[in-house]
């Protein structure tokens, strides 16, 4: 980026405005001087860093604000649970004004940030952010165009000299944010508590806006060439276009391969080629940026130093977990999903919810993979857990080398629980990372909702708060897991673990609730084809099978026929040979009822409302509601949580007491 082209004139500000008078620009002498005047930007360099460390001094600001946040709801939680230790009543409820206070600025605030839109069948490779992250991108967008135009009217000749030079300076100034938002050990994540996901979207934004103030540096600095024809003459006689284009489309070519399309196609290709423009993009930068103004290369050396930093942290954690690798056991479960175990000597605790970067030699050399782990610490002997679906690359992989499972439902004898067929590699970990969300074991309700795989981020924090509840006395109350399948077979995955789990619970007087919503299974589905076909929204053909929709992913018609649909798609179908009375039921119905007694089935998709609304009339303090699965069942759970807070007026003199939401969602 052109941060500063010739230095001749010394570029002072209270000097008369640089004109074209008497220039005869067919004298290639006077128009290579006149030229030279434009381009001096020896003043504009001393503004334009000046407002590159404005940026950075409001960033501090944003993240010093949310960090305060993050301590804040870290010290709430944590003395509810130190009330629920001294068997004070409603620990997760607000006693004193400091308290209510704050509680109803959270309220607002979680109201104006949880709505999302919902995603559509058509375009649903288009990720529209929640609204909290809307306003921040909002309040970034016009922070940062403030800094571009204030006090930068220049008059004359120059004018679009200096437009083009801060636009160049703000330009440089994002690439630090960029390097601090992309890595795993990320100092911001710590700081404010936000996820990884989260600060990754926030990345992708910032490399948009690194973009957009490019365009406008180069653009701006053109249109002032061309005003006066000498466009040419700067393209033939200066070494900054040609670099300045170069640099421009590597930063082009980035944007454009992080967009869902590009990313999804292939996740080895995208890494790969991610993190080759990135070198490229920085080698050409600092070709591009010229001697006479070294300083600005500051912004260029930070984020060199903080990428080999993360990598040299990354690099000894994974040497240090990886002493002695551990050797993964892969089993084929039904529907097509890979259930890995790895005991890791090295990695002894984790936060639920958190992920590693997984790696298996043998089915992809060099190659590491995003996995949430499905464990704790305590549970499966130590060992990492994962459950993968297989789709293509790295998973199809798993798959296939797994063999197909023998076991349609549960095991029930040793003998079953060996008939799987089961492969044995050598398996290296990186990390573990995430696991951000606050501590559901400190509210009084909690609700975990996970569509298909998504369960493997809500089974954790279930177990997390099963394995707690035997040693100490936590504010939660009542405790529901609500898990949307294609199939009443999937529940095999976990079916040990959530019974498990349920014991516990019960035992320690937590009133438990374990709800499988299955939509896509001959048994709970024949039944109700029409129902689903005038009610759900469901655009199947039924002539090929039965109902394939999996969780609300097309939410905005289950938002039309919401009312509708609540008491018929949530109750339990009975089923019968000749009529809907009839208590005769297939043999699948009782397997699940005899083997996994201690859930509830239901045909259909769950109704989000109902489901949270129950919970929230009974809480006696806040709720904490966790969600992981397709994009449309996030989106459907924000926007009920914000509706029905709105609807009871939380903290805001109604008695209503306020609600947590987090989202993970499928992205990288």
């Amino acid at each position: 980026m052109d941060t500063s082209m010739g230095t001749d004139m010394g570029g002072d500000s209270s000097s008369a405005p640089l004109n074209d008078t008497g220039v005869d620009f067919s004298n290639k002498t006077q128009a290579s001087d006149f030229l030279s005047d434009i381009l001096d930007d020896s003043t504009f360099q001393v503004t334009g860093n000046a407002f590159a460390r404005y940026f950075w001094y409001g960033a501090v600001v944003v993240i010093g604000v949310a960090a305060v946040f993050n301590i804040i709801q870290k010290a709430t939680l944590r003395l509810r649970i130190r009330a629920a230790a001294k068997n004070k009543p409603s620990p997760a409820r607000p006693t004193n004004i400091f308290s209510k206070s704050i509680a109803t600025a959270t309220a607002i605030f979680r109201e104006a940030t949880y709505l999302q839109l919902t995603p559509t069948r058509r375009a649903s490779w288009i990720r529209i952010p929640p609204f909290g992250l809307l306003i921040l991108l909002l309040i970034y967008l016009g922070f940062v165009l403030a800094l571009e135009f204030i006090d930068n009217d220049v008059p004359g000749a120059q004018h679009y000299t200096a437009l083009g030079v801060r636009a160049g300076w703000l330009a440089v100034a994002q690439v630090p944010l960029l390097i601090l938002l992309a890595g795993k050990n990320n100092l911001i994540g710590f700081i404010t508590g936000v996820s990884y996901a989260r600060l990754n979207m926030l990345h992708r934004w910032v490399a948009r806006m690194l973009l957009l103030l490019a365009t406008l540096h180069f653009g701006y600095q053109s249109y002032g060439w061309n005003q006066y024809g000498l466009m040419q003459l700067e393209w033939s006689t200066d070494t900054c276009p040609p670099t300045g284009i170069a640099t421009y489309a590597i930063l082009l070519w980035i944007n454009l391969s992080t967009l869902a399309p590009f990313r999804n196609f292939s996740y080895e290709f995208f890494v790969v080629q991610h993190i080759i423009t990135f070198f490229g993009f920085i080698i050409a930068i600092m070709i591009h940026l010229p001697s006479t103004a070294l300083y600005s290369r500051v912004y260029i050396y930070i984020p060199i130093v903080l990428y080999f930093l993360d990598r040299l942290v990354r690099t000894s954690r994974f040497a240090y977990n990886n002493i002695s690798p551990g050797h993964a056991t892969l089993t084929a479960l039904d529907g097509g999903v890979t259930k890995v175990r790895v005991p890791v000597k090295h990695v002894k605790n984790w936060s639920p919810g958190a992920y590693v970067l997984l790696s298996i030699p043998r089915l992809g050399f060099g190659q590491s993979h995003p996995a949430t782990i499905a464990s704790i610490p305590s549970s499966h002997d130590n060992q990492l857990v994962f459950i993968l679906k297989g789709h293509k690359g790295f998973t199809r992989k798993l798959l296939k080398d797994a063999g197909s499972s023998t076991t349609s439902l549960l095991p029930s004898t040793k003998h079953e629980e060996g008939a799987a067929l089961q492969q044995n590699h050598t398996a290296l970990v990186d990390g573990p990372y995430g696991g951000s969300q606050a501590d559901f074991a400190a509210f009084d309700t909690v609700l975990l909702i996970s569509g298909s795989t998504g369960v493997t981020f809500t089974l954790p924090l279930l177990l997390d708060i099963a394995h707690r509840v035997k040693s100490q006395k936590l504010p939660i109350r009542r405790i529901e897991f609500v898990w949307v399948v294609k199939n009443s077979t999937w529940i095999s995955w976990i079916s040990e673990e959530l019974c498990s789990a349920f014991k516990d619970l019960r035992d320690a007087g937590i009133d438990v609730v374990i709800k499988v919503f299955v939509t896509c299974d001959d048994a709970f589905t024949e039944q109700s084809d029409i129902v689903q076909e005038k009610e759900c929204g469901c655009e199947c053909d039924k002539s090929l099978g039965p109902c394939c929709c999996v969780g609300p992913d097309d939410a905005a018609k289950e938002e039309a026929a919401r009312e509708d649909e609540i008491e018929e798609k949530s109750m339990p179908v009975t089923y019968g040979t000749t009529s809907s009375s009839s208590t005769e039921q297939p043999k699948s119905r009782r397997n699940i009822d005899s083997i996994f007694s201690c859930a509830s089935f239901n045909s259909g998709r769950p109704s989000i409302y109902t489901i949270i609304s129950s919970l929230l009339e009974e809480a006696e303090g806040e709720t904490g509601v966790a969600v992981c699965g397709p994009l449309g069942l996030s989106t459907t759970v924000r926007n009920e949580v914000t509706k029905l807070s709105d609807e009871r007026a939380v903290h805001k003199g109604t008695g209503a007491q306020g609600v947590y939401m987090y989202a993970e969602c499928y992205c990288w």
